[in-house]
């Protein structure tokens, strides 16, 4: 079966900010500072160009982002995929602005309990998105800046 046509990177722009704010869970890998990887996936809120994101203040998910500050994350299956590197952090309840609470809370139906939980924002450094023959141009973000 021949793939169909690449995508010009407007579009692909357009459809992973689609994907960004109608996707509801994506995989986030990180690792410790020693190197030990970790990968789950997670639910997510698009919000003001950043992903909000919850978990287990212990889990290592949080933890690896508190030392190290990076993830990567994947929305999509591996033959349409928008793949995210971003600077993370670890946040309190209160550090989260109450209107992106509620926004979070509407849009995948909970709220994270307190103090267990946290809340994890991730600020895209660079996007890379691609369908099979996309390959050549997928870069998308650099340095948190869109090229498109």
């Amino acid at each position: 079966m021949t793939p169909p046509p690449a995508r010009p990177r407007p579009s692909r722009k357009r459809d992973s900010l689609s994907r960004l704010t109608a996707d509801e869970d994506a995989w986030v890998a990180t690792a410790s500072p020693d190197g030990v990887p970790t990968m789950v996936p997670l639910s997510f809120l698009w919000v003001a160009d950043t992903l909000l994101m919850a978990t287990r203040a212990t889990n290592p998910t949080a933890v690896n982002i508190a030392r190290t500050g990076h993830a990567v994350i994947s929305l999509g299956s591996t033959r349409d995929v928008v793949l995210i590197e971003a600077g993370a952090e670890v946040l309190t309840r209160a550090e989260v602005p109450e209107a992106e609470r509620e926004a979070f809370t509407a849009k995948l139906g909970w709220s994270p309990p307190s103090p267990v939980w946290c809340y994890l924002r991730f600020r895209p450094r660079s996007l890379r998105a691609w369908r099979e023959n996309e390959l050549s141009t997928r870069l998308l973000m650099e340095n948190g800046t869109w090229l498109v």
